[in-house]
């Protein structure tokens, strides 16, 4: 049973969802709130945003020997798992560090998660884990299969929620397409044709929060419905059109190109996936196929991989529906 009482843990709790979730949940009158995050300016401020009204802790989601001190000492009822690197050009440079922090982070929680008896754990996924072409997709889909591998052996119910692009967050095309009208343009977008899921900061925290409720040992993954993707050149007019000028008068709208392992459009699951209505109008759930019977094996031989370019033959391996290349 969750309740107003319930213990909860927030990973990432600085980040832009972490901290929309903090909100959220003290609005809700939620008290037994702790915050976790690697980020030392990023955990100052949420806690003087929040009067320091929550205990607070400084860790890395890589650290399973920090992360065991505080599950001891915290004894959370719910662990909402929103720290993760996102990046997608960025961590095509950086695939090792993506697996350390997205797949053993993740891993390291989990386990713990178990360990522990956590009733619930929450697992932010992406859109850009459907058919992933990125090393960010990818280390996203297999935070799912972790969640999926361990609902089968333990208690703890483990779910995950997909995300589309979330608005305000860090690296969202809103704040850049702002600050590239402000200089004066040029606003730069990847294609003409790109299209993208979007969700504000509170639907996405709403929907968290709905899924703390709801979840139960037979779901996989829900997603909100988020309506028809938005193309993003039509994006960038509007918000030249909303500042008082001009498209490609007085503000240019230059294509640079898709970035490595972008995609043109996304997907919020794939037709093999069966999708279920769920109570709560407007959300749905997705049931994942199947993962191997050598799962966790394979798990860690990723883990260990060091050369960038085996990480990517390996995922080819690993996630049967990859488009990665």
């Amino acid at each position: 049973m969750i309740d107003k009482n319930s213990k909860i843990l927030i990973t990432g709790a600085g980040g832009s969802i972490g901290s929309g979730l903090v909100y959220k949940l003290k609005e809700l009158e939620f008290e037994h709130l702790f915050l976790l995050d690697h980020s030392e300016y990023l955990l100052f401020q949420i806690n003087q945003r929040n009067q320091n009204r929550f205990i607070s802790f400084l860790a890395d989601i890589r650290d399973k020997e920090r992360l065991e001190e505080i599950f001891l000492l915290t004894k959370p009822d719910v662990v909402f798992h929103t720290a993760a690197l996102k990046h997608v050009p960025l961590l095509e440079d950086h695939p090792r560090e993506a697996i350390k922090t997205n797949v053993l982070g993740t891993l390291n929680l989990v386990e713990l998660s178990h360990k522990y008896s956590v009733k619930k754990f929450i697992f932010i996924s992406s859109d850009k884990a459907v058919r992933p072409t990125s090393i960010m997709g990818s280390t996203k889909r297999i935070g799912e299969m972790i969640c999926q591998y361990y609902q089968k052996l333990s208690n703890t119910i483990f779910t995950a929620v997909r995300f589309g692009n979330v608005l305000g967050s860090s690296g969202s095309v809103i704040p850049i397409f702002k600050e590239q009208i402000e200089k004066g343009g040029p606003v730069t977008v990847t294609s003409k044709e790109i299209t993208r899921f979007f969700m504000s900061i509170d639907q996405a925290c709403e929907l968290l929060i709905k899924t703390m409720y709801i979840s139960t040992k037979q779901d996989d993954v829900f997603f909100l419905n988020m309506g028809e993707p938005i193309r993003i050149y039509d994006l960038a007019k509007f918000m030249i059109l909303s500042s008082g000028k001009m498209p490609e008068k007085d503000i240019e709208i230059q294509i640079t190109g898709l970035r490595p392992g972008e995609k043109l459009h996304e997907e919020i699951y794939y037709e093999e996936e069966s999708t279920i209505s769920t109570s709560i109008e407007g959300i749905q759930k997705v049931i994942l196929n199947g993962i191997t019977e050598n799962f966790y094996s394979l798990l860690m031989e990723l883990i260990e991989i060091k050369d960038p370019s085996e990480i990517k033959k390996f995922f080819q391996k690993f996630i049967p529906e990859s488009l990665i290349s």
